[in-house]
């Protein structure tokens, strides 16, 4: 395996994956599922049935599992290789010597008929959608990062296509990601995702739809966390509350309010004041690190200007957020 560099723009020097994988016999046809920790591979070693069979191995932290034979009828007394699982789960691809094929390998597509189980299952999230212009709609090329909050690093970065729009990218479970767009002009979007552990595979669609950098526009911090009916900033919110900083410093004259908004949970009086210090505890960040206060304005909005209905949990979490607004450029 290699690893890219990102600073260095250049592969890393390969390291063989040791004798869990490799044996004194041959391996071949490597690949990598979307969830990023499940190989399959084919190999004459281990408990092969004959020829090559396909084998899976799971990663657990720096090491392998040991691999397991997918068995009859994936592998067959010949060759089996080139074993590819789509995202989902639901089909594979391959190529293998058959009784019933037209020649010596044949191309093979296995349909699993009942919800799928180890050895094949993922566990992922695929997003999807499309980017464009929240004005006009026009489909935007634009950057994307995907970023783990909770270690607080990037963990890939794509972008969408400049023709179409569209983007799509895999999310391992049991992680809380943020995903932030960039395009030149256009202030950042963030979302954030969080799938347990436990989830199987399942399709996000989220189409993003892109504001001016221009005074009146607005946007939602999705990726601002804070202590349950507090106004502690978490952790995780660094990444966030670093690229709302970028973008003040580098539009020296701008002039910004961050507005804090409740659910209708409890009364009006507490959630106004809840909104104002959570608010408050955004400002005082950027004034910390270098903000002048005079660019800065807070205000807490409280119930009275709902993104959805709070007559559902989800309606209530999009209730609860923070907002970032150009006054003026």
């Amino acid at each position: 395996m290699s690893k890219w560099d990102k600073r260095r723009k250049i592969w890393k020097k390969p390291k063989n994956l040791g004798r869990n994988i490799n044996t004194k016999y041959n391996e071949e046809s490597v690949f990598i599922h979307p969830d990023g920790k499940t190989l399959y591979f084919s190999s004459q070693g281990h408990n092969s049935m004959g020829g090559y069979d396909i084998f899976k191995s799971t990663a657990k932290g720096r090491s392998w599992s040991r691999p397991k034979n997918l068995g009859y009828p994936i592998n067959s007394p010949d060759d089996d290789v080139f074993f590819v699982v789509s995202a989902s789960g639901r089909h594979a691809y391959y190529s293998s010597v058959q009784k019933e094929g037209f020649g010596k390998r044949d191309l093979y597509m296995i349909t699993f008929i009942d919800p799928p189980t180890e050895p094949i299952e993922p566990q992922l999230t695929l997003l999807k959608g499309i980017i464009t212009d929240a004005v006009t709609g026009a489909k935007i090329g634009a950057r994307m990062e995907l970023i783990d909050n909770e270690l607080n690093v990037v963990v890939a970065d794509f972008e969408s296509n400049s023709t179409t729009g569209k983007y799509l990218v895999s999310l391992p479970s049991g992680k809380n990601y943020g995903i932030v767009v960039n395009a030149e002009g256009y202030l950042f979007h963030s979302e954030n995702v969080n799938i347990p552990a436990s989830y199987g595979y399942q399709e996000v669609e989220k189409n993003i739809a892109l504001n001016k950098l221009a005074a009146g526009s607005k946007i939602v911090l999705n990726n601002i966390f804070f202590d349950f009916d507090m106004a502690t900033l978490r952790p995780e919110s660094t990444a966030e509350l670093n690229r709302l900083l970028k973008l003040i410093n580098d539009n020296t004259s701008m002039i910004i309010e961050i507005s804090g908004h409740t659910d209708n949970k409890g009364s009006d009086t507490y959630n106004q004041k809840l909104s104002e210090n959570r608010a408050k505890a955004v400002v005082v960040y950027l004034t910390e690190k270098g903000i002048n206060k005079e660019r800065l304005q807070f205000k807490g909005y409280g119930e009275i200007e709902p993104m959805a209905s709070n007559e559902t949990e989800e309606g209530q979490q999009l209730n609860r957020r923070i907002e970032f607004k150009i006054l003026s450029k």
